[in-house]
């Protein structure tokens, strides 16, 4: 993250441990009146105790589960591509590719084609000279 977009202009050039000891006014978009709202209703005056408040860190782990879980109308919408997708494409179904491969771990033996045909009979025995 481009942490120049999140501060002001005058604590663009700091650290991250100066940014934390920085007033919550240096957040662009606090007010200094923002600022003195937090500071009386939750008594934060540093960018580190507004980050460290426990309101702050429950509102952003909701959030961030929130955005993990999938809704009920993106599972039926994933189950019906996955329905369609099956019957455009029977093959894509691993149980139906895997049931009737069979892996050959060793070639089988050569066999002579001209004694072990159906046809052998019309075949040339091969010259012995």
């Amino acid at each position: 993250m481009n942490i120049i977009k999140c501060v002001d202009k005058a604590y663009e050039k700091l650290n991250f441990i100066e940014l934390a000891d920085a007033p919550v006014s240096a957040l662009q978009g606090v007010s200094a009146k923002d600022a003195e709202v937090l500071n009386k209703a939750f008594h934060v005056k540093t960018i580190r105790d507004f980050g460290m408040l426990k309101f702050v860190k429950w509102a952003a782990a909701i959030a961030t589960l929130a955005e993990q879980v999938e809704s009920e109308e993106d599972k039926a919408k994933e189950t019906l591509l996955d329905d369609a997708l099956e019957m455009s494409f029977p093959s894509s179904d691993p149980i139906s590719v895997n049931s009737g491969i069979t892996r050959i771990e060793v070639a089988p033996e050569m066999v002579e084609a001209s004694s072990d045909h159906q046809n052998s009979t019309a075949i040339e025995p091969p010259n012995k000279s």
